[in-house]
């Protein structure tokens, strides 16, 4: 890999060896690992274990499972319960109907209380693919991180998703958690660091910032090398923690840089763009100016298709990154 921190991620080069692997994999081998180190953990589902990847835990740990059937906003006030009990509660079913349908229950019950509540977001994204839009959550990050208190976290691979769940059972107070249901490559490391709230930069360079989250940050690295190619050097942030964002790291690269691609498989309104764009515009030395484009939904809906087809007609797809950053360099 051109220029980057081998240590951080795998060499790129051989697309086509990279291993492909569902980031939801990483939650359920997470939920594991945390059970075994904390007996307070517990996890509630709705009905969608397997498919969700929570069945691992109820596997390992079937005293601790509790299977709360198509309820999702009954099982939103079992786990605000447990939490406020001592217990350390994982909410698992898909992204649009939590936060989509129990938004409320989180709001009321999760955030007034700063329960220690676990709420995680599967099948997140266009990716979801045939499902179509009822299926496909895109408005979940706006949702969850206009809460106040709540963290907001999106994972890039099924190895950086173990590590969240491992970190987000050990942190004190609530946390959603987004995952993608398609197997995505795994490009990170078990040296990669992870921390909420800390972004990493996966790639150096000078020309302009890409800041991704979620697996389309592959996309992101794909396309900073071919643009390499064309003598465009362009720096990469996992910015895997939407809420806290970490304003020391974008801010030096905006700086940096002077020009700001954002990249995620999210509505650009209320994602992680607006987090980037907010931070910036109020942030940045008086006078300074650094532009911005999005990659991303733009402001349209979801609809059936496979996922590599979806994220190429709804320009998420390697060229359409590629195609921002040059638009980008042109109001630099």
């Amino acid at each position: 890999m051109i220029n980057s921190k081998s240590f951080l991620v795998k060499n790129l080069i051989n697309e086509k060896k990279i291993q492909q692997i569902p980031t939801r994999q990483g939650f359920g081998e997470g939920l594991v690992e945390a059970g075994k180190k904390d007996e307070r953990v517990v996890v509630l589902c709705a009905d969608i274990s397997d498919s969700t990847k929570a069945g691992m835990f109820r596997d390992a740990f079937p005293k601790r499972f509790v299977e709360c059937g198509i309820a999702e906003q009954n099982m939103m006030g079992l786990a605000v319960g447990l939490a406020l009990s001592g217990k350390i509660p994982f909410v698992s079913t898909y992204a649009v109907f939590c936060p989509g349908v129990n938004w409320s229950q989180i709001r009321v019950l999760v955030g007034q209380n700063n329960a220690n509540v676990k709420i995680t977001g599967a099948h997140a994204g266009i990716s979801v693919g045939p499902d179509g839009m009822s299926h496909q959550a895109l408005e979940d990050i706006a949702l969850m991180r206009c809460l106040p208190g709540m963290i907001v976290i999106a994972p890039c691979d099924s190895i950086e998703t173990k590590k969240a769940t491992l970190a987000a059972a050990q942190y004190k107070g609530p946390v959603y958690l987004r995952f993608t249901r398609e197997a995505t490559p795994v490009f990170t490391t078990e040296k990669t660091p992870f921390k909420i709230g800390k972004a990493e930069i996966f790639r150096e360079g000078k020309d302009a910032t890409i800041i991704g989250c979620g697996p389309l940050l592959y996309n992101a690295m794909i396309a900073a090398e071919k643009l390499a190619k064309e003598k465009i050097d362009v720096q990469i942030i996992n910015s895997h923690t939407i809420k806290p964002l970490d304003e020391k790291t974008i801010l030096e690269a905006a700086k940096k840089t002077g020009a700001i691609v954002t990249v995620e498989e999210h509505q650009i309104i209320g994602g992680l763009g607006s987090a980037v764009a907010e931070f910036l515009t109020t942030s940045l030395p008086a006078g300074r100016q650094v532009p911005i484009e999005m990659v991303g939904m733009q402001d349209k809906w979801g609809e059936s298709g496979q996922p590599d087809e979806l994220l190429k007609k709804f320009k998420m797809d390697v060229p359409a990154i590629i195609a921002a950053v040059k638009k980008v360099l042109k109001r630099k």
